[in-house]
């Protein structure tokens, strides 16, 4: 069995979880990427996505992530997020509120500072409501 190491997950309003953890999959900017007691170093920045802790060989909790970084090294896995909700707390009808938002602000927007937000917002908004239907 897998040795357990510290897992924390930080969003900007507060410490959400600290928990340990036998392993963790974390949604990288290149893809999903696990993390087991020993990893290698590494810092990597996220995509929507969700985040699964497990212990032994069974998942504990599935959080989704609307981006942010990771940051690994041997004894624990630290992730700094953007936002992040549990996945059985994801509101469908709200994460279609936020797709049509998010829709309407692309079309109206009139620089590409906005249109790059709005198409940030509408993949965050759409990975969400994909995680919270369990796909």
């Amino acid at each position: 069995m897998a040795e357990p190491f510290s897992f924390e997950l930080v969003s900007p309003e507060k410490l959400l979880l600290s928990d340990d953890v036998t392993m963790v999959v974390v949604p990288g900017a290149e893809g999903d990427f696990g993390v087991l007691v020993g990893h290698a170093p590494l810092i990597s920045s996220l995509r929507p996505g969700v985040i699964d802790t497990y212990n032994g060989d069974k998942v504990e909790k599935r959080i989704f992530v609307a981006g942010g970084f990771a940051e690994v090294t041997a004894e624990r896995c630290t992730v700094l997020a953007e936002e992040a909700v549990p996945v059985e707390d994801i509101d469908a009808s709200a994460a279609e509120e936020r797709i049509k938002a998010a829709n309407e602000a692309i079309s109206e927007a009139d620089k590409d500072t906005a249109r790059n937000a709005a198409e940030t917002e509408l993949a965050v908004a759409e990975a969400m409501l994909v995680a919270g239907r369990g796909n």
